[in-house]
């Protein structure tokens, strides 16, 4: 009996151990199959694009900036193409077809043609307009033009789409130029290096369907956007992504409807003076700026004019804002897809604002305006409040709370000045239920033989509050003026 169970065990071993063995043989010719046809195909793509193009040279210069190892096939490929390739010669539609395949599937043959037969200029081609032109391109934009006069730095590359480090001093046009022309051969890419003048206007401009404004400095963003909106030219714009953390405050709108985003009120306030109050579609965030400061400037520039604002020409001056490289990008896909759903057909009818509970805040602003009424025993013709400074007051200073203890959503909010014997001002303002409002004005209303002062009324937790609410409006005027 031993003798048979040693025999049966060592059978079994047997069984197992050639088990084992087949099956790695087989995974290795499994393997070493798909390597095989993987290789074979990407030959074959080589063969057949270059065939396709009918290459007599190549005036493209660009080098390929990786190439891994365990991806030599495709690598060699690529610099067969960047040797082998003329820009301008005809390209295969259906090699076009096939790298579009995905965007065709979305918009459908008619909104394809619609986006390959249109252009774009992206004036501003840093953190935000690189994004966008790369992208547009990429989803079949067919004819692009990129304008701008900055070179890259060190700083620009935690938030640039192409530039790397091997880029640092080069024209940030002449990157995104090179990517382009690594990503979709039949692109014609007109990469000028220079600045958008409202002297000159038009010249950058004329013959294209679009046109993006990611330009960083106030005046010639407001110049462009009016240039655009005066000659019926379709234009995008870009308002602050710097100072900004929060991906879901990011929206779409009309630049009217803007909430207190700073630089969107500022361009939005030059834009009424020069007749221009909406039709042009911006992305923004709705996020206030918290501890973030503006970066350090030199003691030399304090004598070039306003500390707010970086001198890089005499007449061009550019906020220099701390930014975290993932909003600009999101800004530029934002531009990006807006404008490819343009031009298909499919246009994004209605964005959802995330915020601009419009009717609310008119309502706030008016009953206000009627609380300040009867406490100054007149009619006021204004104040020295809008309704963006309601939305900053309501949703981010007191995130739609009472000041009051339990600090519960109002069931119907009000505004009101915390110290009645000092102006209307941001600072001055809190959130409470009407009742309470109504409290606070008549125990609080200067004038009585006794002065009771809000703590008096409302306790020193609520004092706390709004002493900390008025460090917060501080840092955010730093930010809005």
């Amino acid at each position: 009996m031993p003798s048979f169970d040693l025999n049966l065990t060592s059978h079994k071993s047997q069984l197992v151990a050639t088990a084992v063995a087949a099956s790695c043989a087989t995974f290795g010719l499994v393997t070493a199959y798909n390597t095989y046809t993987r290789r074979h195909r990407r030959r074959d793509l080589n063969e057949e694009v270059i065939r396709s193009i009918n290459a007599r040279g190549s005036n493209f210069g660009g080098q390929y900036l990786t190439k891994s190892q365990d991806d030599q096939e495709s690598a060699t490929m690529a610099e067969s193409l960047g040797s082998s390739v003329t820009l301008g010669l005809p390209y295969d539609e259906e090699l076009i077809r096939e790298q579009l395949a995905r965007n065709y599937a979305f918009f459908g043959e008619e909104g394809m043609q619609n986006i390959r037969g249109k252009s774009v200029v992206v004036v501003g081609c840093g953190g935000v307009g690189s994004w966008a032109a790369i992208m547009l391109v990429r989803s079949g934009i067919s004819k692009i033009r990129l304008v701008d006069f900055d070179q890259v730095t060190l700083s620009s590359l935690n938030r640039h789409a192409t530039a790397v480090l091997g880029d640092v001093g080069t024209p940030k046009v002449k990157c995104i130029e090179r990517t382009i022309k690594q990503i979709s051969r039949w692109v014609e890419v007109d990469a000028r290096v220079d600045i958008w003048r409202k002297e000159e206007g038009g010249t950058l401009l004329e013959g294209y369907d679009w046109v993006i404004d990611a330009i960083d400095n106030i005046q010639t963003k407001v110049d462009l956007l009016h240039y655009c909106h005066a000659n019926d030219i379709k234009v995008f714009s870009s308002m602050g992504a710097g100072a900004k953390c929060d991906p879901t405050r990011v929206q779409i709108s009309d630049i009217s409807y803007t909430v207190y985003d700073p630089l969107a009120r500022s361009v939005r306030r030059r834009l009424r003076l020069l007749g221009v109050s909406s039709g042009i579609p911006v992305v923004y965030s709705t996020e206030v700026p918290g501890d973030v400061k503006l970066l350090p400037l030199p003691e030399e520039e304090f004598q070039k004019g306003p500390v707010k604002e970086l001198g890089v020409f005499d007449d061009f001056r550019v906020r220099i804002l701390p930014v975290l490289g993932p909003l600009p990008s999101i800004f530029g896909l934002f531009i990006a897809t807006y404008i490819l759903c343009e031009l298909a057909g499919k246009p994004i009818l209605n964005p959802l604002p995330i915020k601009n509970r419009k009717k609310v805040y008119e309502r706030l602003l008016r009953d206000f305006l009627h609380r300040e009424e009867k406490i100054a025993g007149q009619t006021l013709n204004r104040l020295p409040i809008d309704e963006d400074d309601v939305a900053f007051i309501f949703e981010d200073l007191y995130r739609g709370r009472s000041a009051i203890p339990p600090h519960e959503v109002p069931t119907k909010p009000a505004l009101v000045r915390w110290d009645l014997g000092k102006p209307v001002e941001l600072a001055n303002i809190v959130v409470m239920e009407e009742k309470d409002a109504v409290k606070h004005v008549k125990e609080c209303q200067p004038g009585a033989e006794q002065i009771v002062l809000p703590v008096d009324v409302w306790g020193q937790e609520v004092q706390d509050i709004v002493e900390k609410k008025k460090a917060e409006v501080e840092r955010y005027l730093e930010w809005n003026t």
